[in-house]
């Protein structure tokens, strides 16, 4: 595995979150007893500016509650998530998320769910149409901004909920499987797209995925979890040139070696765990 572990150049750039032995737990009523459920124990991660890292794991292993409590939406019970030198309490403009749910409003047409996001930032209605249609046009939704979601296709409505979080131009956008309720070739269109985004607008970007492929074509690391409660198993680097062009990439020896990699290493952490 040394060759797979080669850094990325990525050493230079400072930490922009910092997790350090983060544990979370959740109580449970069941009839009159209270059960604690262990979601995370002990979790310590740093990413990098401009860094693409995604997170993998079991289901149930406490990915989607990780990414929540870096948004702020939910706080931890032990240890310290720190973003650009400051503790995270609440969900602050420097953070967007992308749900895998698409999240958008049925009743509100795709310009005016984009400019959703830029309302609570008080920009005049004149300001937040343009940056909305902006953030349209990069996502190649321009002609259907006067659509509503139920007329757009899945991988539309991903977009939209894309450019939504895009557009508030957050420093660190958390995407917690986006991808993961369309189809394979939807899919492949969307991470494609989604790479092109990030080279030109150079998000940090952390990313949740089942996906071994997805996650080591997108990424510059790669971390896998343990079954529930989640600890990081591994971090892995991803030693593939960018920009990446789907077909090349996904054919190369060392994709195919990290992702087989990635698959054997989620086998020994579930096989340790029972």
């Amino acid at each position: 595995m040394n060759e797979l572990n080669a850094l990325n150049g990525l050493n230079a750039s400072k930490a922009l979150v910092e997790i350090q032995a983060v544990s979370k737990s959740f109580h449970k009523a069941v009839k009159e007893n209270t059960t604690e459920i262990k979601a995370l124990s002990d979790v310590s991660l740093s990413v990098r500016e401009n860094e693409f890292i995604s997170i993998i794991g079991p289901s149930g292993c406490g990915k989607t509650t990780l990414l929540k409590m870096i948004d702020g939406l939910i706080p931890y019970d032990s240890g310290k998530i720190v973003i650009n030198g400051k503790p995270v309490t609440a969900p602050g403009p420097d953070r967007a998320v992308v749900f895998q749910s698409f999240a958008l409003l049925p009743w509100r047409t795709v310009l005016a769910n984009v400019e959703f996001s830029l309302e609570l930032r008080q920009l005049s209605k004149e300001e937040r149409t343009k940056t909305a249609r902006d953030y349209l046009k990069r996502v190649g939704l321009a002609d259907f901004e006067h659509h509503y979601p139920h007329e757009l296709s899945g991988g539309m409505q991903q977009r939209a909920g894309l450019a939504r979080a895009l557009a508030v131009n957050p420093a660190i956008l958390l995407m917690d499987e986006p991808f993961g309720a369309v189809d394979a070739q939807t899919r492949q269109l969307l991470q494609e797209e989604l790479l092109e985004l990030w080279q030109r607008e150079r998000k940090t970007v952390i990313f949740v995925t089942h996906s071994m492929d997805e996650a080591v074509y997108l990424s510059d690391r790669v971390v896998v979890m343990t079954p529930r409660p989640g600890k990081v198993a591994e971090i892995l680097d991803v030693p593939l040139p960018r920009p990446r062009v789907s077909e090349q990439v996904r054919r190369h020896v060392k994709f195919v070696d990290l992702t087989n990699y990635i698959w054997e290493s989620l086998k020994r952490a579930m096989e340790n765990h029972h």
